[in-house]
């Protein structure tokens, strides 16, 4: 790698890491004001919140790496430009493909980072996230059943349990709910258990007593039973505990489902398959990201008025490359022998730029060349 690549390759990075730990910050912020207001009302500790919003961290930087690419590609260019650096290195000779090495080299490296992101950091993430809402879901209904208070989780509802035994079996249990305007519900019984099912957690409660007050006729029914199960579950609000998720399973099994992953994720094989696709043209505009910044700067060669109509241009192709993306995710959606145009924004840029590129190595592409003069007359 020459002198210059290196000196454009480090002003890249920089750049490129300043911008993400920015935009990295804002985007985690918001997340994560959101989940802490969640997370403390329900009782949860410090740590549990850091560990939730670490392990969204991922989905996060793959989002933001793309954008921080293309905006350090033209920042750095945006500031040669200005101080003649590309000027002087492109009068010893070199073009605007030469001068787009360093910039290859960096989209590289951020294709690499977006690689490991999308096929690897964020599915384990993803798995691992929904498994401790799982586990904290578990422990906020645990909570729940607190032995010798009155509780209050629902305005509607108020728990009483008298004792815990050591084996987990509760004692002396009163349960009120107002479950309409008009109808008032009281459950009582001498013990009870908490087991965990498809549906969430249910106290069994065993040898007790229902009685119901309509207060419109203000008669009371009552019900003896043997054993009931109230739904304690529906009372924190519904938390998924399914411990397979799309976005949480590998790119490999994505491109190869199986019958289980299909039944348990719900998706029909060929959807699968277009997020794998998505997964690698994620990784792709990482790589084009910041070449389509450095190609549509240098198109406008030095300006002492500066190069804003060329930015103005490069974000302007930037939402056009968005809109491909839509687009081409939209056209294989339709039909599946379509699949190949879940590649289409990052194809494009790839031939913008190089498009771009062509035209600066060529100033007088788009000016009127001066006419022949001849014997003093112009032809």
């Amino acid at each position: 790698m020459g002198r210059f690549d290196r000196y454009m390759l480090l002003q890249l990075l920089t750049l490129f890491g300043f911008f993400s730990l920015i935009l990295v910050m804002i985007y985690w912020i918001n997340r994560a004001v959101s989940l802490f207001d969640r997370l403390i009302a329900d009782g949860q500790s410090a740590w549990v919140f850091l560990e939730l919003t670490s392990l969204s961290l991922p989905g996060i930087i793959r989002i933001v790496l793309p954008l921080s690419a293309f905006v350090a590609a033209v920042y750095v260019t945006n500031r040669m430009s200005s101080e003649s650096e590309l000027t002087v290195v492109q009068a010893t000779g070199y073009s605007p493909f030469r001068l787009a090495r360093p910039v290859v080299y960096f989209g590289l490296i951020v294709g690499a980072l977006m690689s490991i992101l999308t096929h690897v950091l964020v599915p384990l993430s993803t798995e691992r996230l929904i498994l401790r809402q799982a586990e904290i879901s578990q422990n906020m209904t645990a909570r729940l059943l607190t032995p010798g208070e009155f509780l209050t989780p629902t305005s509607n509802v108020t728990f009483y349990i008298g004792e815990v035994s050591p084996n987990g079996e509760m004692l002396d249990i009163f349960i009120s709910e107002a479950s309409s305007p008009t109808q008032r519900s009281t459950y009582t019984a001498t013990r009870a258990y908490l087991v965990r099912t498809d549906n969430g957690p249910q106290l069994v409660m065993v040898n007790g007593l229902t009685q119901t007050l309509d207060l419109e006729t203000n008669r009371l029914l009552t019900t003896e039973f043997e054993d009931f199960a109230y739904d304690v579950g529906g009372l924190i609000g519904e938390i998924s505990t399914r411990s397979t998720s799309v976005n949480g399973l590998s790119t490999w099994a994505l491109f190869n489902p199986t019958p289980e992953i299909i039944a348990a994720t719900n998706r029909s094989a060929y959807s699968l398959q277009l997020m794998g696709h998505d997964r690698v043209a994620q990784a792709a505009l990482g790589l084009v990201a910041g070449l389509l910044g450095f190609s549509a700067l240098v198109v406008g060669g030095f300006s002492r008025f500066g190069l804003w109509r060329y930015i103005a241009l490069a974000v302007g192709l930037v939402i056009l490359l968005k809109a491909l993306e839509s687009t081409g995710s939209g056209i294989a959606r339709g039909n599946e022998a379509l699949w190949p145009f879940m590649y289409l924004a990052g194809i494009s840029g790839a031939a913008i730029s190089m498009g771009l590129l062509y035209i600066a190595a060529r100033p007088y592409f788009f000016k009127r060349r001066p006419k022949a003069v001849a014997n003093g007359v112009t032809t």
